[in-house]
């Protein structure tokens, strides 16, 4: 299947950041999502919950939709089945779409129906399938789903809340990947980034790097999204 065209421009800008809509101050969320756009930021991830794969139940397709902004929209699915929930999501306007390999016995099904599907901002633009591993998941689950993911994201924290200590093996899984995949797919890790570890983070070799509460403290998303970028050049 073919890979997604967003997945050239991606690359060409790595390593960037995908900031956590979570932890933003939702009363103002407007005005907080213009200013990360003025900091350069592309990417606005939303981490969907739904209380069965991860302890917090969180948001759906309507809050993803309701979201008008110029960033492309990176979804992670931290749910079970997911493959039915496709459709909605894509309708909703996400670009990336991340399953967990550990939440379906059928991951190839589901990211080979995610390739099929038609991006609803852009038809030109395709869908980025992304395919996530928990920290206790070998990377050698990846392997029979060569050819179906366009990234892999490595979580750095168990799922399921913020806050959490950022697990130093991660680093050594990045690695491992970045030699195994080379520029076949991208990566993308998220969980427990700061302003201390995202530059040694994108030195592994990763593509993406999800932040949240580092830039969303309540007080200067601005001035964070612009120290997180800084930190990763």
């Amino acid at each position: 299947m073919a890979r997604a065209p967003l997945v050239d421009r991606l690359r060409a800008s790595a390593p960037q950041i995908s900031v956590g809509v979570l932890t933003a101050d939702w009363m103002t969320l407007g005005s907080q999502l213009r200013l990360i756009e003025g900091a350069g930021v592309d990417l606005l991830h939303f981490d969907v919950m739904d209380g069965v794969f991860c302890p917090m139940l969180t948001m759906g397709p309507p809050v993803v939709a309701g979201l008008k902004t110029r960033l492309l929209k990176d979804v992670h699915l931290m749910i079970e089945d997911p493959l039915s929930k496709l459709d909605a999501f894509v309708a909703a306007g996400a670009d990336i779409i991340t399953v967990h390999a550990e939440s379906t016995r059928h991951s190839h099904r589901v990211l080979q129906a995610l390739g099929r599907m038609t991006n609803a901002n852009d038809p030109h633009r395709g869908i980025v399938r992304g395919i996530a591993l928990n920290p206790g998941t070998p990377l050698e689950v990846l392997e029979p789903l060569a050819g179906e993911f366009d990234m892999v994201l490595v979580l750095a924290v168990n799922p399921g809340w913020s806050g959490q200590k950022f697990i130093a093996s991660t680093c050594e899984r990045v690695k491992r990947l970045r030699e195994s995949l080379g520029d076949t797919a991208l990566i993308c890790v998220d969980g427990g980034v700061t302003r201390d570890n995202i530059g040694n983070i994108a030195r592994l070799g990763a593509d993406i790097i999800v932040t949240g509460s580092a830039v969303f403290d309540g007080k200067t998303p601005l001035e964070n999204a612009k120290a997180m970028q800084g930190a990763l050049r």
